[in-house]
């Protein structure tokens, strides 16, 4: 599996990617800030200027069944914000 896992589109990145150039992806917890800059550079064929990382641990969750009750955890993840330089731009819906 590669570095970006997928990508992240929701409401507020959408605006963020219009107004500041920055676009959020999911990736691999064990990569570093270079690593990903080099997977988007070759992916989207544009330069990247900033990338910021968050680390997510998983949530407990627990639900009732007729079995009882089944506890279990989301799992853990890693969220990295690109910031693009210049006038690039990634446009997720093209190949659509």
């Amino acid at each position: 599996m590669g570095i970006i896992i997928k990508p992240i589109v929701t409401e507020k990145l959408t605006d963020q990617g219009e107004k500041l150039n920055r676009y959020g992806f999911i990736v691999d917890r064990k990569a570093n800030k270079l690593q990903i800059k080099d997977a988007v550079e070759k992916m989207y064929n544009v330069s990247v200027a900033d990338v910021n990382t968050v680390n997510y641990h998983g949530k407990k969750k627990a639900r009732y069944t007729k079995a009882g009750i089944l506890r279990g955890r989301v799992n853990h993840f890693k969220k990295a914000y690109i910031t693009l330089a210049g006038e690039d731009k990634i446009d997720f819906y093209a190949n659509i």
